[in-house]
């Protein structure tokens, strides 16, 4: 699956750069009998319908005549909404301020789920301000032991 996602990355790349978007993630997943593609772009405003449609379009164009996918798949273009993943570094960097929820690989201070503030990010360490009961604590994860990331919607 991996080398699908390599592959897809490689083709789609230059579609999102030409158009002015940023490609956030791909999936290649099988759910039940069918598999999907799916490919996540953004941009700085927000990304709209007839975006996602233009790189659809053009991808599929481009995957129709490389065929690098062995199986039959759906193809889905959208926003990667508004619990965006956070992958690369520079995801972390626009995410400093804002609420994130983070989930590492082993526990830290007794935990492997935070959610909190990202108050900073150096590229070696993600430091987060989490609330416990009325007070706050600052927690900071090493970069490689954060198993995923993503932006986290909050209700006051």
């Amino acid at each position: 699956m991996s080398k699908v996602i390599e592959v897809v990355e490689q083709i789609v790349e230059p579609i999102v750069n030409d158009l002015n978007l940023e490609l956030v993630d791909i999936e290649y997943v099988k759910e039940g009998k069918s598999w999907f593609l799916r490919v996540f772009i953004d941009k700085e405003q927000g990304i709209d319908i007839e975006e996602c449609g233009m790189v659809s379009e053009k991808l599929s164009e481009k995957l129709d005549e490389l065929d690098p996918i062995p199986y039959n798949y759906f193809l889905e273009v959208s926003s990667p909404g508004a619990e965006r993943p956070l992958k690369k570094q520079k995801d972390y960097e626009k995410a400093v301020g804002k609420n994130v929820h983070i989930k590492t690989y082993e526990p830290i201070d007794g935990e492997k789920i935070f959610e909190g503030v990202l108050t900073n990010f150096t590229g070696d360490t993600v430091t987060v301000e989490v609330k416990i009961k009325t007070r706050k604590k600052t927690i900071e994860i090493p970069f490689e032991k954060v198993a995923n990331a993503r932006l986290a919607v909050t209700f006051s």
